[in-house]
């Protein structure tokens, strides 16, 4: 597939309406090319949250165009967009949200089986996906006999595993402590390295000098927009 993986045009996000009415996002224009490593930062209200749940599909702009892998998102129906966002995007959230008493491997082979992957497949990929981020060891334990650095990497994951287009990830190191944050940003260095595409929401400066493109949104609109040279360890 060619052309970006996420092509954003224009999008305007208003909320309420009077005297009432919140201009969440302001004409907000970008395109991500196919394994670029990009961090969007913010301060609380800045518009990165609600930015992050229309590139993840989770909710429509109010105007504007959103094309991601090519699939012009605000087109289509309710069922089309709950499949388009289990095949082509690969979410990490803060929270983990592995399920509890259930294995590594188990919680990584979830998208696979609503994929409809016959579970021997399903269980090789998650496997390899365990290998990928360094926990292939851990694969038979449960989220609570992991440390919450473990954990989030098990969710890395269960992203990576439908081979998404896009990762993407709300604030991923929020819950974590220094040691585990940078064993994550570690496994995000080699998705990139290996030409995976992946975008950040964070408020955290050093997980955004970690990547190879820094975008800056204030009041709802984008106010830098810069290339710069990863500060990997």
């Amino acid at each position: 597939m060619s052309g970006p993986v996420l092509d954003v045009r224009d999008l305007w996000k208003i909320y309420g309406e009077g005297e009432a009415t919140v201009h969440a996002l302001r004409g907000v224009t970008l395109t991500v090319e196919r394994g670029d490593y990009v961090a969007i930062m913010g301060s609380s209200g800045s518009g990165k949250s609600t930015l992050m749940n229309i590139l993840g599909a989770l909710d429509v702009p109010t105007s504007g165009a959103y094309l991601l892998d090519g699939v012009d998102v605000s087109k289509l129906a309710d069922r089309q967009l709950a499949l388009a966002r289990n095949r082509l995007i690969g979410f990490i959230f803060q929270a983990f949200n592995l399920i509890p008493r259930t294995s590594a491997v188990a919680n990584v082979e979830l998208p696979l089986a609503y994929a409809g992957v016959r579970p021997k497949e399903r269980r090789r990929r998650a496997l390899e996906a365990l290998e990928t981020v360094g926990l292939a060891d851990r694969a038979r334990h449960e989220p609570n006999q992991l440390s919450g650095g473990q954990q989030q990497r098990v969710a890395v994951a269960r992203a990576l595993v439908t081979e998404p287009a896009l990762l993407l990830a709300d604030e991923p190191t929020g819950n974590l402590d220094t040691r585990s944050t940078e064993d994550v940003l570690q496994v995000f260095d080699r998705l990139s390295a290996a030409g995976r595409t992946i975008v950040l929401i964070t408020h955290e400066p050093e997980v955004g000098a970690r990547t190879k493109r820094l975008i800056r949104l204030v009041d709802g609109r984008i106010v830098h927009d810069v290339r710069q040279a990863a500060l990997t360890r």
